[in-house]
């Protein structure tokens, strides 16, 4: 049992050591080296690779670099040989004074995986220095009844070196009244005092000329040396003596300028003036003299500067009190300084990977920072924290080092960046902090498409435009970012009017303006309909359409055309009116269509030329020809009306028409009149023929309009009798509508004549008279005949419903 027991004892004991091996290797993570100060630029401190364990390939690959964030920076690392050396001078007194052990730290740090390694170097003293005095010559007055074994402090010698480079002992050329004796301070540096060791005779030997030699350890040996120079005097035989050899105080580091420290009190035996004690400070170091005060009457010591626990945390100088002769005692004072949190933590950013791609993982490294605080104990104890609204979380990482990490996945497109704050508190009270902030942008990835501003589009073009002439623009914004947001246009594939749309519109396929490819008319296209697509510069590319709707607006490019009365080329057509006809009589209609739309194509009449202007007058809507007045015998039968027919458009179009009426109640007296109409022709033997001819068939065609004519006041007036006596309402007065049938703007087919009556019209006869009924006279010049035909037409407005009859007679003279 006890083989099997001490076997399984060794086994677990060389388990542990695994785990302790392990455990070291990952936990230390650093290497320490000691080197000698004053070493040249370039000079060898280690070979960090080997020490490390790290290839040099990784050296190069992680980027490896040192993070000290202080500067001068005294190492540099050479990646390509994977050893340290000396970057810069290293002053072991320089860098940290009278501390020993002197050392200082920095970090080498690997990315791609992100690593950290301290390195800690030593730097060794070198016997650089020689002890030196603060001044050339010491002078002492002493009086020469000073008892043998009076003690005189000497002024101390300073080396900068430490161990046993620095001041190890003092020697005193000889002589016959003075020892010298050393002493060690509690911080171990040595002062000296001289003992007398055999009275003075001022008469024999007033003066004293010694010299006091500092000398040091090192190899080879330094030394320094002091003059002293000694007076003799006269009178007092009794020193100070102070009460304590050992004054200790203790002050707040922040503590304000003249605060109290503390009061040393030395007394003489003496009295009178030679019992007066001046208080004085002696051989103090550095700036100690801009720090402290006493006041040489009261011993009282006060501040006159500013302390810092940081720079030094215990301050221990020597104090004297000597009397109006020079005799004089010391003592030692030491003062404690208690840390105050005054220091804030410093932040330093060693590396931040800026920007990172939106698709990136969650726990991805985004920084590695480094915290200090220059206070000691738990006023610099260190905490790290960002707002935890970010998707971010921090974590520590080696002493002093944070990481800060990814928590989320993000997305570019709703927040394009952030403003990490990091913020680091100590633990004192009152607690400090201070923040560094950390701007991330994030990099784009194609994840969305183009998206059009709207859903669809509309445009408008007037028709005959330039071709190239820019029409619409459309707008497509993509989310994405640089390449991916890139947005061109092009025009898909469709057919307009039969045609490739490619034919008719073109686009930017930057700025997305659609251009004319040629000119349209609004009478043969209307609108076309396109449908645009955006296409990102992604990869793969991402892309959307929409529909484009482009309307053609119509302009005033066709003048209106005059449908009746028509313009024939050879024979001349009158109207014939009746000199009994009452005022308000419809001579005729003058007809006339626009094949623009809307304004372009409402039309209005004007009377432009008129042989007796104050006779007829022209509908400005409706193109109605109407007597104003009632007719005369001295009107003349030939009238002859000009009528203008202008649309509505910007700037406006027309057409004229010549009106022709013949104002008489037979046809004789109509072609007598208007033989001057005719062109002139010769004379021959058939002229009586034809106007005999021609005067029949007048007398048969008055004959038959003045029977119709009095069929249609019988009738019209026994219609009036029977809606006089009925009970029907009267419809009021509404004034002609002409309504864009054909959706072209112009007249329509079938033109309603309403009945304009007043309230009481019941009662009044109706003198209107048929409003279709027109008597046309056509003479035709070129006929051969006397009277050639007589017949009835009916009007150039065809529609069954129409109540315009035209009738006319066609008459040839010759």
């Amino acid at each position: 049992f006890f083989p099997f027991l001490f076997l399984w004892i060794l086994f677990k004991m060389w388990i542990i050591f695994l785990y302790f091996v392990i455990f070291l290797n990952v936990a230390s993570g650093q290497i320490r080296y000691s080197i000698p100060e004053e070493m040249k630029k370039g000079s060898l401190i280690g070979n960090v690779a080997q020490d490390l364990g790290l290839d040099l390939k990784r050296l190069r690959s992680g980027r490896a670099r040192i993070l000290t964030g202080e500067s001068p920076q005294y190492a540099d690392l050479r990646t390509d040989k994977g050893i340290l050396v000396v970057n810069e001078r290293m002053d072991r007194e320089q860098l940290c004074g009278d501390v020993t052990p002197c050392s200082f730290s920095f970090e080498i740090i690997l990315e791609n995986p992100i690593e950290l390694h301290r390195v800690i170097i030593e730097i060794l003293d070198i016997n650089d220095h020689s002890p030196a005095f603060k001044s050339r010559n010491i002078f002492l007055e002493i009086s020469e009844i000073a008892a043998v074994g009076s003690r005189f402090d000497l002024e101390n010698a300073d080396d900068p070196d430490v161990a046993i480079n620095t001041l190890q002992n003092y020697l005193l050329t000889s002589n016959d009244n003075f020892v010298l004796k050393q002493h060690s301070k509690a911080d171990g540096s040595k002062f000296a005092q001289m003992i007398l060791q055999k009275p003075l005779d001022r008469e024999t030997n007033p003066h004293l000329s010694l010299k006091l030699i500092a000398v040091d350890g090192g190899t080879p040996q330094r030394s320094g040396t002091v003059n002293i120079d000694i007076t003799v005097i006269d009178a007092n035989d009794n020193a100070p003596m102070f009460k304590q050899s050992v004054y200790r105080a203790t002050v707040i580091e922040n503590a304000p300028i003249g605060t109290y420290i503390t009061t040393v009190n030395a007394s003489d035996a003496d009295a009178g003036s030679y019992g007066l004690v001046a208080y004085y400070f002696s051989n103090l170091k550095g700036g100690l003299a801009d720090i402290f005060n006493i006041d040489s009457a009261s011993g009282k010591i006060t501040t006159t500067g500013n302390l810092d626990y940081e720079k030094l945390k215990k301050y221990e100088f020597r104090v004297g009190a000597k009397d109006q002769d020079g005799l004089n005692d010391g003592s030692n004072i030491i003062i404690e300084v208690i840390d105050v949190n005054d220091n804030a933590p410093v932040i330093n950013v060693m590396s931040f990977s800026s920007p990172v791609s939106e698709d990136a993982p969650t726990g991805t490294t985004i920084a590695v920072i480094n915290v200090k605080d220059s206070d000691s104990e738990k006023n610099g104890q260190i905490t790290c924290s960002i707002d935890t609204n970010l998707p971010f979380k921090i974590q520590s990482s080696l002493t002093n080092y944070y990481n800060l990490l990814s928590d989320v996945v993000f997305d570019r497109e709703t927040t394009s960046e952030y403003n990490v704050t990091i913020t680091a508190t100590d633990s004192g009270s009152p607690p400090l902090s201070s923040a560094t902030t950390l701007r991330l942008f994030i990099s784009d990835v194609n994840d969305n498409a183009p998206i059009f501003t709207k859903k669809s589009y509309s445009a408008h073009v007037v028709e005959n435009n330039v071709p190239g002439v820019s029409i619409f623009t459309v707008r497509a914004r993509d989310v994405d970012w640089n390449q991916n947001a890139r947005v061109s246009y092009l025009l898909e594939d469709t057919q307009v009017s039969g045609s490739p749309a490619s034919t008719h519109v073109s686009i930017n396929s930057e700025t997305g303006v659609l251009y004319a490819a040629r000119s349209f008319d609004y009478e043969q296209i209307k609108a076309l309909q396109l449908v645009v697509q955006a296409q990102d510069g992604g990869s793969p590319p991402l892309s959307s359409n929409v529909s484009v709707r482009i309307l053609i607006q119509d302009q005033n490019d066709n003048a209106p055309q005059v449908l009746y009365p028509v313009q024939t080329g050879g024979s001349l057509v009158a109207e014939m009116v009746p000199r009994s006809v009452d005022v308000g009589y419809l001579v005729t209609k003058v007809v006339a269509v626009d094949v623009d739309s809307g304004q372009n194509a409402w039309l209005s009449y004007k009377l432009q030329k008129v042989t007796d202007r104050a006779l007829f007058e022209v509908g400005l809507q409706n193109g109605e020809i109407r007597t104003i007045r009632q007719v005369t015998d001295k009107d003349a039968v030939k009238q002859r009306l000009t009528v203008i027919v202008e649309d509505n458009g910007q700037p406006s179009r027309s057409a004229t028409v010549i009106v022709n009426v013949a104002v008489a109640d037979s046809f004789p007296e109509v072609l007598s009149e208007f033989t001057d109409f005719t062109h002139d022709k010769e004379y021959n033997d058939n002229l009586t023929f034809y106007l005999v001819l021609a005067l029949a068939v007048v007398s048969f065609l008055f004959i038959t309009c003045l029977v119709v004519i009095i069929s249609v006041k019988i009738y019209r007036w026994r219609q009036s009798r029977i809606l006089y006596h009925s009970s029907l309402p009267v419809i009021p007065y509404y004034p002609p509508r002409y309504s864009d049938t054909l959706g072209t703007g112009t007249l329509q087919h079938v033109y309603n004549y309403e009945v304009c009556r007043t309230t009481d019209s019941r009662k009044s006869d109706c003198k209107v008279g048929n409003a279709g009924s027109q008597n046309v006279l056509i003479m035709d010049p070129s006929s051969t005949g006397t009277m050639q035909r007589i017949q009835s037409e009916k009007s150039i407005l065809d529609e069954p419903d129409s109540p315009l009859e035209v009738s006319s007679i066609r008459c040839g003279c010759t």
